[in-house]
């Protein structure tokens, strides 16, 4: 099946519909995956009535085909998390792909990643001892929603609950093993590109973060 909702701010609140146990909790904290899971946090949060800030990502992909991940980063609390799918590295060693090609993706990533952090306003919102719901527009293969849980965790969240509108399920069985729960609104046998299970899924550019950061309640 195909296109389940309207846009990111309608799946944000369908996911907050989705979580009432949350809704009001002083130790709750969202944060949006950027760029993507902005909008839905900001939307999810309003509606649980819960103060929220961006988690920046970036995926690893292989050089030559940028969409394939074999890892990701993240970046909290002034430190950048590395996640990688070492099998998969593996993989792509034995095929031919030299380690400093990786490396060069890694570098480049994070030197971009270092970028939007630091065009994001802040304060940052800190997490230690929070229960922290991580909020993206879909996940495909989970990469850089494990970097996400892990840089949370690394902030000290107390706990992580990864919350998308969709979600493959080989992406939601991996993020299993690592959240302490994970909650998609719709799991597609045959799991397409995430953008086609929305009727409008234009690109989000940082401008559009920043002012949604700027608009939240002081």
């Amino acid at each position: 099946m195909g296109m389940r909702f309207t846009d990111r701010g309608q799946a944000g609140r369908l996911l907050a519909a989705a979580l009432p146990q949350f809704r009001g909790r002083p130790d709750a904290v969202v944060l949006g995956l950027a760029r993507g899971g902005v909008q839905v946090a900001a939307e999810a949060a309003a509606a649980l009535g819960l103060p929220w800030d961006v988690l920046p990502v970036r995926k690893l992909g292989i050089p030559g085909h940028a969409e394939t991940a074999f890892g990701a980063l993240a970046a909290v609390s002034g430190r950048v998390v590395r996640v990688l799918n070492r099998p998969f590295v593996d993989q792509l060693l034995e095929l031919g792909i030299t380690q400093p090609a990786l490396d060069e993706v890694v570098r480049f990533e994070q030197a971009e990643l270092e970028r939007r952090t630091g065009a994001y306003p802040g304060p940052r919102l800190p997490l230690a001892g929070k229960t922290v719901i991580v909020a993206d527009d879909g996940m495909a293969t989970g990469a850089t929603m494990r970097a996400a849980v892990e840089a949370a965790r690394a902030a000290g969240a107390a706990t992580v609950v990864v919350g998308v509108p969709v979600a493959s399920l080989e992406a939601q069985t991996s993020l299993q093993q690592h959240a302490d729960a994970v909650f998609a609104l719709f799991t597609p046998g045959q799991f397409r590109a995430v953008g086609s299970y929305y009727r409008a899924f234009g690109q989000v550019r940082d401008d559009d973060v920043v002012r949604l950061l700027d608009a939240r309640p002081a």
